[in-house]
């Protein structure tokens, strides 16, 4: 199974990139992953729903049929991370060529979105900057594979 971790993006910042290629290295040893970022519409505020709908449609687009999407969303499902290790076991076991895990732009993602994804997880109780979501949530699929080989990374 492939990973691909696909994700709005409005900037870029280093310390993002680094961070994203610290895990990137780690998770390598595991399972095949890559980033797939799409460009944030450039749209005021008060065409929010109209940037909404575009980047839906882009992310709607860049899935397949078969994939494993799992969606992070504010109002999703939160677990603790051996939860959320039996999620990516799931994933792995689905017998699916990938698992998509998205995270949408700065307005969140459409409902059609919302029903394609088969898990809506909630990465905390408040709203956080895509970039740091980006690392929170790489960062627990990489705790999710030490608990699943059972290494010493998370402690219980």
């Amino acid at each position: 199974m492939k990973f691909v971790f696909l994700h709005v993006t409005s900037s870029k910042e280093k310390w993002c990139e680094d961070a994203t290629q610290i895990y990137l290295q780690k998770l390598k040893h595991f399972v095949s992953i890559e980033i797939v970022a799409l460009s944030s519409k450039k749209l005021s505020r008060a065409e929010a729903s109209t940037k909404l709908t575009l980047e839906t449609e882009e992310l709607l687009q860049f899935l397949q049929p078969d994939d494993f999407v799992v969606l992070f969303d504010e109002k999703g499902k939160s677990l603790d991370s051996l939860e959320f290790s039996e999620l990516v076991q799931k994933a792995l076991m689905s017998g699916k060529k990938r698992c998509v895990w998205i995270i949408g732009g700065a307005f969140g993602v459409g409902e059609e979105l919302k029903k394609r994804a088969l898990v809506k997880l909630s990465l905390a109780p408040f709203v956080m900057n895509h970039q740091v979501a980006q690392i929170v949530a790489l960062e627990q699929i990489y705790r999710s594979f030490t608990i699943l080989k059972n290494l010493p990374y998370h402690n219980k």
